[in-house]
């Protein structure tokens, strides 16, 4: 790892002066400042946490919180935790409660809408399984899907009855498709990897990342576990997955890692077309994945599960050859999203190396951190996800705003 060039209390200046002002929606994409992964809502993010943790103005934030909800929020079935109403109410439970007044009444009405959501889209999903037919990662992803309301609702209404239908249909999901379906996992989409019909994958796949596979799941059904809120057969939908993820893991000198997605060919002869294991990024690699299984064996207090995927996380995380994979500092795919995941893991982990591990991953967060090179300056890819994780690691403490539960990994 590369030792650092620069504090990253010098890098967080840089970053939030670059990220001072907001720029107008465009005139063709005006939905695209309520976007949580490119747009003013995903930004906003950081200057709240600024604001919180140092009791700075909150000039900024508001600044910024005011751009992403310029304009028609849309509560449409195709919104979700990164995009409208649920992204724009997601941030509004990250302002502290000094500030809270400001926006309450927006945050009532977004609820109503977002509630009314939730229930439109998890009577179609239900439908969806009654009827037999495949889902798609838009029904049940993170991003765009009821995980991630489901994420929205764990923070904003805790007890209920919208964040409980979406855990029973989440049960719903770990169930295998019958008859038709052989005995595919029930979260098996329609579609390739890239939502297309390519013909590497006739009939579709099944994905194992935490933005738009099975993990993403798992952190929603651990996460509510371990607040003490369960739906029947909650515990034996998150064995199914971890069953799953046990099935399919791959075992290497450098510690076990998972296949991104497996195809029907895969699925049929047991074992996936991946000959060894890709970036270890939250979004797809064993990052995520490995923070969702420790996430498990704490809810379900299965001392084995738990320390089967702590080790697996620092090993990987400790392997030259799957950190060469990884070649920007951005949340998704680069060392932002490593360092914020593997720092919330540490916090739980009996596992004491991942303690000390944390602080070489901040270094080298620090050390490839380059303020105004990333294409966007949005929280996912962007500019303002690597400075929220630099906050992090600055402050040597968690988030205050909570910012980092939109990844389900706190």
């Amino acid at each position: 790892m590369t030792a650092p060039t620069a504090s990253p209390s010098a890098f967080l200046e840089q970053y939030t002066v670059q990220l001072a002002e907001p720029a107008p929606a465009p005139p063709d994409e005006p939905w695209a400042v309520q976007s949580l992964a490119d747009g003013a809502a995903g930004v906003s993010l950081l200057h709240i946490e600024m604001a919180g943790r140092h009791g700075g103005s909150w000039r900024s934030a508001h600044r910024w919180i005011t751009a992403a909800a310029t304009g028609h929020i849309s509560a449409a079935d195709t919104t979700g935790l990164f995009l409208g109403a649920p992204a724009i109410g997601f941030v509004l439970t990250t302002v502290p409660p000094p500030f809270q007044h400001l926006y309450n009444p927006a945050r009532r009405t977004l609820h109503q809408h977002i509630t009314a959501l939730t229930h439109r889209r998890v009577d179609a999903a239900l439908t969806r399984i009654r009827n037999g037919d495949l889902p798609t990662f838009a029904e049940y992803d993170l991003f765009y899907g009821l995980t991630g309301i489901g994420a929205y609702l764990l923070r904003a209404d805790p007890g209920g009855i919208a964040l409980e239908r979406v855990l029973r249909y989440l049960v719903a999901l770990t169930r295998p498709l019958a008859p038709a379906g052989r005995g595919l996992p029930g979260w098996w989409v329609r579609h390739d990897p890239a939502r297309g019909d390519s013909p590497h994958f006739p009939g579709g796949h099944a994905n194992f990342g935490a933005a738009h596979g099975i993990t993403g799941p798992l952190l929603l059904l651990a996460q509510a576990m371990r607040r003490g809120i369960t739906v029947d057969g909650h515990r034996e939908a998150m064995w199914a997955i971890c069953e799953h993820l046990d099935v399919w893991c791959q075992l290497s000198p450098s510690g076990p890692w998972w296949p991104e997605h497996i195809s029907r060919r895969d699925f049929d002869r047991g074992r996936p077309h991946h000959d060894a294991p890709a970036r270890p990024s939250w979004c797809y690699g064993t990052t995520g994945i490995a923070r969702a299984g420790q996430l498990a064996g704490l809810a379900l207090r299965a001392p084995d599960l738990r320390a089967f995927y702590e080790d697996a996380l620092y090993r990987t995380l400790t392997d030259p050859e799957q950190l060469a994979h990884v070649t920007d500092s951005g949340l998704c795919h680069g060392w932002a999203g490593i360092y914020q995941t593997a720092t919330r893991a540490a916090a739980d982990a009996l596992d004491h190396r991942l303690q000390t591990l944390t602080k070489r991953l901040g270094d080298t967060l620090v050390a490839r951190a380059q303020p105004g090179s990333h294409p966007t300056t949005g929280l996912i890819n962007g500019d303002a996800g690597t400075a929220l994780a630099l906050t992090t690691y600055a402050a040597q403490q968690a988030p205050i705003t909570g910012w980092d539960s939109c990844l389900l990994i706190n």
